[in-house]
């Protein structure tokens, strides 16, 4: 699938080129992003965050 054949995402009935074609604009260029990417997940330590809370840190 090519990025003009997806469905617009705030129109999923229209595709991205039926929208581009009826605001007579182009693509010129864009950037594809993944979900989630460049989200880092923290890593916690429970037994730790206890104890810390426990101390009163």
């Amino acid at each position: 699938m090519t990025l003009l054949g997806q469905p617009f995402v705030k129109d999923s009935e229209q595709s991205v080129e039926k929208i581009l074609k009826s605001a007579n604009a182009k693509v010129l260029s864009f950037i594809r992003y993944e979900v989630g990417e460049g989200i880092e997940k923290r890593v916690d330590n429970f037994a730790e965050e206890v104890m810390s809370q426990a101390k009163g840190n």
